[in-house]
Formats: C-alpha cells, sequence, structure tokens
C-alpha cells in the first residue's frame, strides 16, 4: 500500500509539473495570439484559402494553424485551434480527421532536440506531412464515414463577434489567457491519470516484459535491442519523457544516427496516452470522434515508418 501511495504521489506531481510549467506557458500564449488572429479576421481569410486544398483531405481551413503549431511549437500548441474548432461550427467528422492528422505528424519539442544528434531535420517533416494527411484522408473517408455532420457541415469558421472586433489586442489576449487557464484545469484529472497508469505498469514490470517480448520483432526490422526502451516510454509515457531517453541512448552510443533516423517515423508523434489526453481536452466533440481518429492515425503512422525505413 505504501508503495502505491508512492505511485500516486508520484503521478500528481509530474502531471501538475507537465500541466503548469509546460502546457500552460505554451497554451496560454497560442490561445492568446489564436484569440486576435480570429478576432480581427486573419483567422477567417487564411482557412478561407487553403479550405479548398485541405478539404480533399477532410481537413478543415483553420486546419493548417494546427499543423504550424505542432511542427514549430509543441504536441500541447494545437490545442487552442481544437478549441476554436470546438465551437466555431467545424463538423465532427472534419474535427476526426484533423485529430488523425495531428496524432501522425512529428511535434517540434522532440524534433528539435534530437536534431542536435543527428535527427535528418528536412526528411521529418516531409514524412510528417505526408503520413498526416493520409491519416486524414482515410479518418474522413474510411473509420469517421459514419460520424454524424449534424448542422455543423456547411461553416468553417462562425462569424466574429462585433465586441470580439472591437476589443484591444491586450483585452483579446487576456481573454485567450484565461480559456487557455480553463482547458488546462480542465485536462489535469485525464493527465494524473494517464501517467499513474504509466508508472503503475513500471512498477508491476509491464514494460521490461514488453521490451523481452518485441525484442525479436525489432530484430527482423533492422531496429537495435534497445530501441524497446524509447519506443516504450513514448507510447506509455509521451514525447518528451522517449525524447529525453533517446537523446541520452544516442550521446552514449547505444543508437547510431542511422538507427535514430529509422526509428523516427514510428516514435516521433504526439499519438500516446499524454498527447491523446491533452489534445482531446479540447472539448466533447472532440473527444466523440477519437476512435476513428486514432484508427487513422495508426495507419498513417505505419506510413511514416515504412517511409522512414526506406529512405534509411
Amino acid at each position: 500500500m505504501e508503495e502505491f501511495i508512492k505511485i500516486v504521489l508520484l503521478s500528481g506531481k509530474s502531471a501538475l509539473d507537465l500541466a503548469l510549467y509546460v502546457l500552460l506557458p505554451v497554451l496560454v500564449i497560442m490561445m492568446a495570439l489564436m484569440k486576435v488572429v480570429e478576432a480581427k479576421g486573419f483567422l477567417a481569410l487564411v482557412a478561407k484559402g487553403l479550405t479548398p486544398l485541405l478539404k480533399l483531405f477532410g481537413i478543415p481551413g483553420a486546419g493548417v494553424f494546427a499543423i504550424l503549431q505542432l511542427l514549430l511549437v509543441s504536441f500541447a500548441a494545437p490545442l487552442a485551434t481544437l478549441t476554436i474548432m470546438e465551437k466555431d461550427g467545424t463538423a465532427r467528422r472534419r474535427i476526426a480527421a484533423t485529430l488523425a492528422m495531428l496524432f501522425t505528424m512529428s511535434q517540434a519539442n522532440a524534433v528539435f532536440p534530437l536534431t542536435v544528434v543527428g535527427l535528418n531535420l528536412g526528411v521529418i517533416i516531409a514524412t510528417s506531412l505526408a503520413g498526416g494527411l493520409v491519416a486524414a484522408a482515410l479518418t474522413y473517408y474510411v473509420f469517421a464515414r459514419s460520424v454524424e455532420e449534424g448542422n455543423h457541415g456547411a461553416a468553417e469558421f462562425a462569424a466574429t463577434p462585433d465586441n470580439d472586433r472591437k476589443s484591444s489586442i491586450l483585452n483579446l489576449m487576456v481573454r485567450g489567457g484565461q480559456e487557455a487557464l480553463q482547458v488546462i484545469l480542465g485536462a489535469i484529472p485525464m493527465l494524473v491519470l494517464a501517467i499513474f497508469v504509466v508508472n503503475l505498469l513500471k512498477a508491476t514490470g509491464a514494460i521490461a516484459g514488453l521490451e523481452t517480448l518485441l525484442r525479436p520483432l525489432f530484430g527482423l526490422i533492422g531496429f537495435p535491442a534497445v530501441a524497446v526502451l524509447p519506443i516504450a516510454t513514448k507510447y506509455l509515457a509521451g514525447g518528451t519523457a522517449m525524447m529525453g531517453v533517446t537523446l541520452n541512448l544516442v550521446k552514449e552510443g547505444a543508437i547510431t544516427v542511422q538507427e535514430l533516423n529509422r526509428m523516427a517515423g514510428l516514435i516521433i508523434n504526439p499519438c500516446d496516452i499524454v498527447g491523446i489526453a491533452v489534445l482531446i481536452s479540447a472539448g466533447a466533440r472532440s473527444t466523440s470522434v477519437v476512435r476513428p481518429a486514432i484508427a487513422g492515425a495508426a495507419v498513417g503512422i505505419i506510413f511514416r515508418g515504412a517511409l522512414h525505413l526506406l529512405i534509411f
């Protein structure tokens, strides 16, 4: 029982550290900026211009902002765009496609530190875009085809209220920051539970058993045996934890630069317990389509992984 309580307390501390010191600063800034560009009409203008192209893959016009936020900021940054999509009339089927795309692509908080030890930035971005579009299209046309559009299919953005257009930039940023705080507070219980499950699996030896089980399979596809640790860490504890483990393994010489790039297509994405919990905390409509989004992302990640194996 004492060990169980320690795991509970450690999980709570880790979740709060992630929520308050990583997610909150990023999301406050991103939500503040998104509030300004939305109120001033820039978001609607860009979305309108890109909608014809992105619609082919089932992605709403605002999806371009989610792509940039993921590739240039962190796995949590697209939460700002998803929160807006929750409220602006975007169809649930398109939200599912956007989530699938985000679950498949690489996140900046893992990519940029690993480029220091040899990760190929150009390839990782190119395969991210290719895999993300594949995942989005499959989700929209196959996995989420039965999702009801309801009354949300017509508009990409709702009209900006007059009081928003007349507000000062400072007031808009403050309101965006306040909305970000509400989103983070709502995500904390999910984060605590997700990290608790990971810590419990570690304490019971499940992760060590997984390493033993997957070692022969990794040998067949050309991954080093030690790759079991970063891959298991990634899917159970998140991209940031994986990045820290992988960085150390590369510096120690346990993983070569080529092996790192071969693995990157499978392990650098937000499709893990923590990443999914954070992104679907945007609202009830995102949560309702998470299953088809994960199904599409699974295909997209396998596609990305195959590309990296072929390239490297």
